[in-house]
């Protein structure tokens, strides 16, 4: 399995849903960063599974622990080890699952890949491991302090917020639980997942993301372009099935002269259908991308599905699961892009030298 992240700064990670503790490796982080320990827990919070009415009730404290590459709350320059405790697994939830494959979900992939897999929450594909990106994340936020990364919940189902990000006043994300920048729209979206979850079943939606005083020169050409690395990051969190940067396929419907970002004195553009790259590289401009979320797999509601045997059988969801995971997913599409942000800055900076 691949579970290292990045080039120079990197996260390995370790840790299944009900096993003792998730945790990590971060490798590369600069010396003399100090850590607002605060500031990281925040983040773990705005992750963690029963924080609200709309999403899975199992109560984790999501606390981490750090255990190495940090002294007198500045990183050293070492490996900085971390690690998560699970607290409240229910593995007889997954009993059920032990010798059948839930739909859409990666049991029937494991199994048939490694011959063996831990049932109990999913193991190793649950996305509780995201916990363990979003330390990594939170170290990195912290690194490129001048650099403002804001996610939010731009759609539930089918209800859109349209309003361009340059309209949205970021601070309110936080106020409402959809994590939504607008509170009509945000009360329309807790609602609608109220209401979904009364039915036993599930929705998905879109988060917006949008990076800000990016400098200019990031990113590889041809395979390491930034949109790629951005891409394959967002595309790595569980039940994402979409990404989209810029324009995206809006953009597929214009003729060139309209979408060509017309250049100002200063480097700067006067559009920014481009998405802040061009080339593959960081051009100053907002970084901005869409990312799409799926429907929770497991539904409380029963489905056809095979057995172990290639049975026909009949199944329903059980255990503590997300109506719908996008305002859990905010800090986790956050956290991969600064990890690819700092990832892409040192890189640079070592190309230069």
């Amino acid at each position: 399995m691949a579970n290292k992240f990045g080039n120079l700064f990197t996260i390995t990670t370790f840790g299944e849903s009900h096993g003792p503790a998730i945790g990590g490796v971060i490798d590369g982080c600069p010396a003399g960063i100090e850590l607002d320990f605060e500031a990281i827990q925040n983040e773990l919070d705005r992750r963690k599974p029963g924080q609200s009415k709309i999403v899975t009730q199992r109560k984790e404290p999501d606390t981490v622990e750090f255990m190495a590459g940090i002294f007198e709350g500045k990183t050293t320059g070492a490996s900085i080890g971390f690690r998560i405790v699970n607290t409240n697994q229910k593995s007889k939830d997954y009993s059920h699952i032990k010798d059948q494959y839930r739909p859409s979900h990666a049991d029937y992939t494991y199994s048939q890949k490694y011959g063996h897999r831990d049932y109990k929450g999913g193991g190793r594909t649950s996305a509780r491991e995201t916990a363990n990106w979003v330390v990594g994340g939170a170290v990195a936020k912290q690194a490129i302090p001048e650099i403002k990364i804001n996610a939010f919940t731009s759609s539930v189902g089918n209800i859109h917020l349209d309003t361009p990000y340059q309209e949205l006043d970021f601070s309110l994300i936080e106020s409402n639980i959809a994590r939504c920048p607008d509170a009509k729209k945000a009360e329309e979206m807790i609602d609608y997942i109220s209401e979904i979850k009364k039915q036993g079943d599930t929705v998905g939606g879109v988060v917006t993301c949008v990076i800000q005083n990016v400098p200019v020169g990031l990113g590889e050409p041809i395979f390491d372009k930034l949109h790629a690395q951005l891409g394959k990051a967002m595309l790595s969190i569980n039940a994402v099935k979409g990404f989209e940067f810029g324009s995206g396929f809006e953009g597929a419907a214009m003729t060139g002269s309209q979408h060509n970002d017309i250049f100002n004195a200063d480097g700067s553009t006067k559009t920014n259908y481009s998405g802040g790259i061009q080339g593959g590289i960081s051009n100053g401009m907002d970084i901005y991308f869409k990312v799409a979320f799926k429907p929770v797999a497991t539904v409380i509601q029963e489905q056809e599905t095979i057995d172990k045997d290639g049975n026909i059988v009949k199944m329903m969801g059980k255990g503590r699961h997300d109506p719908c995971v996008v305002p859990r997913a905010i800090p986790i599409v956050e956290a991969l892009a600064a990890m690819v942000i700092v990832d892409n800055i040192m890189l640079d900076k070592a190309r230069r030298i």
